[in-house]
């Protein structure tokens, strides 16, 4: 009776109105365009009569402090919510070593030599706009980060009709990106680390390691499994390295690598399943929810505008985010290509290439991420990096739908001429499909 009720809850099926819900929110525009309206109800709401609300909401505080989770909305949003995201975030870098472009080297070569190019130049960007403020220098890697959903998002909008083959090399671009931006995270903020609590988080992630292992046809067949064994492992796995010291995010990033990718019921095995399911979770709640409670800045109206534009913190995340990536990506794809045999896909012009530089410039959730790791909540740093960072990758969705935009229409027109001469001159039937 428990197992038929939990069923009835859990399946999409006895909820038409969620199901289409749900099916809406796995669409990348969909997702990308709530992450940017919670972003701007919360820069509105900062700047409003409303600022001392919208930040004693922030900032209230829930959770038992006996376990050390008495934390602030805003922490529970960017260390809890955000750790949904970064289990997506595993699971689609587990299937690309596993099953995707990373797991042929001389494939992968270029798209993760280009994601490495566009995390050191951005980088190294920064810190020469900040050489000799020490307190600033802390924020280097907040240029260095891609936000994978917001940019396969204005693909999706402005790409209609670019090769199938350029979203590939995004994708694969921004997968190697979080990697790196995971790896800075894990080693560069973690200040303290309590060995205790982290030697013991081995224990929750091995036993959801085996479950998921073992009896993952069970698991990819029945929902509910998932829901009531595997949910509280990854909760009390998230516990224990939040208490560590490590930032708790990490922890989703490690249980999403442990699910197998191949096997279990269905075309996509286990990891497709709970990526299918809990695509909407993080679409829909956890990032918008992190972007409402992190992109609140108080700009301060014109001055305080202008204060954030003359701060080498802000100059130094727009010229890194907004310059830095595109350069970065395409210099070292050139430089990988030109001496070393590894090739572009024959479909990717360096005109699109270009474009996907600019579109990796825009560094919204791990940027405001490491951001408020970098310089701590309502600070005056923190303030202006999340202004540089709101610029910058407005400034970069702007100039990339603008490049991406124009090679959009020349490969409709390529498109087109294609259909109408496929009678005429022996081009192949493929093009009237």
């Amino acid at each position: 009776m428990i197992r038929q009720r939990l069923r009835r809850v859990l399946s999409p099926g006895e909820w038409p109105e969620a199901q289409r819900i749900a099916t809406l929110l796995r669409t990348e525009t969909v997702g990308g365009l709530l992450l940017v309206a919670a972003a701007i109800v919360a820069i509105v709401l900062a700047n409003s009569p409303a600022a001392d609300a919208y930040t004693a909401l922030r900032d209230t505080r829930v959770g038992p402090e006996a376990l050390h989770l008495n934390l602030s909305l805003g922490s529970w949003a960017a260390d809890g919510l955000l750790a949904v995201f970064f289990f997506l975030v595993g699971l689609e870098l587990k299937r690309e070593f596993v099953a995707g472009d990373l797991r042929e080297p001389r494939r992968a070569l270029v798209p993760v030599a280009a994601a490495a190019g566009g995390v050191l130049l951005p980088a190294l960007i920064y810190v020469a706009f900040n050489a000799t403020r020490p307190d600033a220098l802390g924020g280097w890697a907040i240029p260095t980060a891609t936000d994978i959903a917001f940019a396969v998002a204005v693909l999706a909008v402005i790409g209609s009709h670019l090769p199938s083959a350029l979203r590939i090399f995004l994708l694969t671009l921004a997968v190697v990106d979080d990697l790196i931006a995971i790896m800075i995270i894990a080693v560069v903020y973690t200040k303290e680390i309590h060995v205790p609590e982290m030697l013991a988080t081995v224990v929750p992630v091995a036993v959801f390691a085996y479950l998921v292992q073992r009896f993952r046809r069970f698991f990819a067949r029945s929902r509910w499994a998932a829901w009531v064994i595997l949910l509280p492992l990854a909760i009390v796995a998230w516990a224990l390295l939040h208490a560590s010291g490590i930032h708790a995010t990490i922890a989703g990033v490690v249980l999403g690598f442990c699910v197998p990718v191949r096997g279990g019921a269905g075309p996509h095995g286990l990891a497709g399943e709970l990526e299918h399911h809990l695509r909407p979770l993080s679409a829909g709640v956890a990032v918008p929810v992190f972007a409402f409670f992190s992109a609140g800045v108080t700009i301060g109206g014109w001055q305080g505008l202008m204060a954030s534009l003359s701060d080498t913190v802000t100059l130094g995340i727009i010229a890194g985010l907004v310059l830095g990536k595109p350069i970065g990506i395409v210099a070292t794809t050139w430089a990988v290509t030109t001496f070393t045999g590894a090739e572009l896909d024959d479909d990717v012009r360096w005109a699109d290439l270009a474009g996907v530089g600019l579109l990796a410039g825009i560094g919204f959730t791990v940027s405001l991420l490491i951001a408020e790791l970098s310089f701590g909540v309502g600070t005056p740093g923190g303030d202006h990096a999340k202004v540089g960072i709101l610029l910058a990758s407005t400034l970069a969705a702007l100039a990339a739908s603008v490049v991406l935009g124009a090679r959009n229409r020349r490969y409709r027109q390529i498109a087109r001429r294609h259909l109408q001469d496929a009678d005429g001159d022996g081009v192949p039937d493929v093009y009237q499909r």
